[in-house]
């Protein structure tokens, strides 16, 4: 939670104060960038872009590997401040940073080997020429992250960014600006003296003004509706942007599924971070020959759950309170159009905590399948076969994540979702991978972090055709010859001109 900005009695200007969402104290206080603060840090971003690009793919990776040994030393301090601020335990605060530190090892270690410059063939017509490709970095990027992870989601734009080349400018959310404020205060100590990591907080201000300024290209995660604002905002400049922006994942349960792992897999999956997971579990289509067993055993997975600020709570408040109203609604909605809630329900829903809610019958066409819900709840619907399953989850205009739980076909299945990621008899492992990219489609957004296209993220691709020996045929001067160009014209057609025969198999899958 957080309160409105207000003047401080000394006189200094705007401050923006952090509360507890458990218990509502004050855990931080923090200065709001205005519009020239935040020109004045990409400004500094700019001059120190050139001394990082200098330092190389080697010297990048040192200090990152120095870093990283930071994080991982403090790792208990850090998850103190996301503890504080968005109400989460300390045990899954630090799963997060966990994540988190291991994607920036996996950066540094794999830059030079997926963007460094490499040979490539120049085929016969350009045999005379030397073909290389590379990917330099783009300078300075700005970064916007959200609440509910917010050290792992932004650090796979932060930490694939710096790896390629870039400086970053960091704006979080006004929910969590200490942990920001964290990551940049430990990075410069393994480097004082250059702005490779700034973080200018505020609220919707800040974020248009970072989006208004001379970065190179903007990150976002957030929401649909906020995530359209920020590409208009940049594309005054014609500020290229990667959105991540939510999503209504599905998971799949066939008949031959390990029915146990996968209601844990779902309980895990809807129910860990408050439901607060972007690429979390919302809706699960479950065959009908084990739909009452899946049932069952996520009901009493989730009676068995519990959320406050008692240490033996599994799961926190809902960090950011309007979001409480939208759960309810959705809750609300879907009784009242005949659904049942087998667990939770209308009462499950207080002030700060939501409890764990099992819904099944609910029309399709209701909010708690069409919207993101952002919290502890999902619905359960029958499905005669993986077909129907596959045809529901598909229904949607998100398209993040997806999970498949079956002993044979998920594989098959994985392919046929409209999903950017997903995960067979498994949750949210594709997160923890870094050589994975994470990313969706539709309402979800676009453009990746983590793994190779991740970084290439945060590049631009640098061609180079470098002439080795004359040509044999001059083709690019006002002196050619006619003899060259019959020679063009003959060449083109011997290595072009024959038809290719399909193949009897592709012939068949026209008809």
């Amino acid at each position: 939670m957080v309160s409105t900005g207000s003047t401080t009695a000394d006189g200094t200007g705007d401050k923006l104060e952090v509360l507890n969402p458990a218990t509502g104290d004050v855990v931080g206080v923090h200065a709001i960038a205005d519009y020239a603060e935040v020109h004045a840090a990409v400004a500094r971003a700019r001059e120190a872009s050139t001394w990082w690009a200098e330092q190389g793919f080697d010297g990048r990776r040192v200090v990152l590997d120095q870093w990283k040994g930071v994080l991982a030393r403090r790792m208990a301090q850090l998850a103190g401040v996301i503890h504080d601020e968005t109400g989460k335990p300390h045990a899954d605060a630090m799963l997060e940073l966990g994540l988190a530190i291991d994607h920036l090892g996996w950066a540094a270690s794999h830059a030079e080997k997926v963007l460094g410059r490499r040979k490539v063939s120049s085929g016969l017509l350009m045999a005379n020429q030397a073909a290389s490709v590379e990917y330099l970095p783009l300078g300075v990027i700005g970064v916007i992250g959200p609440w509910n992870y917010p050290v792992f989601t932004p650090m796979g734009s932060i930490a694939y960014a710096l790896a390629a080349g870039n400086t970053v400018v960091f704006k979080p959310s006004e929910l969590t600006p200490g942990c920001g404020v964290w990551l940049a205060d430990s990075l410069r100590e393994v480097v004082p003296d250059h702005d490779l990591l700034q973080v200018v907080i505020g609220y919707g201000e800040t974020g248009n003004a970072l989006c208004r300024s001379a970065i190179d290209k903007l990150a976002f995660t957030g929401s649909p509706a906020t995530g359209k604002k920020v590409m208009a905002a940049c594309a005054e400049n014609l500020t290229p942007v990667l959105i991540e922006a939510g999503g209504k994942d599905a998971l799949l349960v066939d008949d031959d599924a390990d029915v146990e792992a996968a209601a844990d897999a779902a309980a895990w999956g809807a129910f860990s971070n408050a439901g607060q997971t972007c690429a979390g579990v919302e809706r699960v289509y479950v065959h009908e020959r084990v739909h009452d067993a899946f049932l069952s055993s996520l009901s009493r997975r989730a009676q068995e759950l519990s959320a406050g600020p008692h240490s033996g709570a599994q799961f926190g408040p809902m960090t950011l309170p309007s979001q409480v109203d939208i759960v309810r609604r959705h809750i609300d909605d879907a009784i009242e159009r005949g659904a049942t809630a087998v667990v939770g329900g209308p009462e499950a829903v207080g002030e700060r905590f939501i409890q764990p809610t099992v819904l099944t019958g609910v029309p399709e066409d209701a909010a708690a399948i069409t919207e993101e819900t952002f919290g502890p709840t999902v619905t359960v619907t029958k499905v005669k076969d993986m077909d129907e399953a596959v045809e529901l989850a598909n229904a949607t205009r998100y398209g993040l994540g997806s999970t498949v739980f079956s002993k044979e076909h998920g594989p098959d299945l994985a392919r046929r979702l409209r999903s950017g990621m997903t995960a067979i008899n498994s949750v949210i492992s594709f997160a923890g991978i870094p050589a994975l990219p994470f990313g969706g489609v539709g309402d979800s957004g676009f453009g990746r972090i983590h793994g190779a296209d991740g970084l290439k993220e945060f590049t631009y691709a640098k061609a180079v055709a470098r002439q080795r020996m004359k040509p044999a045929v001059a083709l690019t001067t006002f002196a050619r010859t006619e003899k060259a160009e019959q020679t063009f014209a003959t060449l083109i057609t011997v290595l072009h001109g024959r038809a290719s025969q399909i193949p009897k198999r592709s012939r068949r899958s026209r008809g």
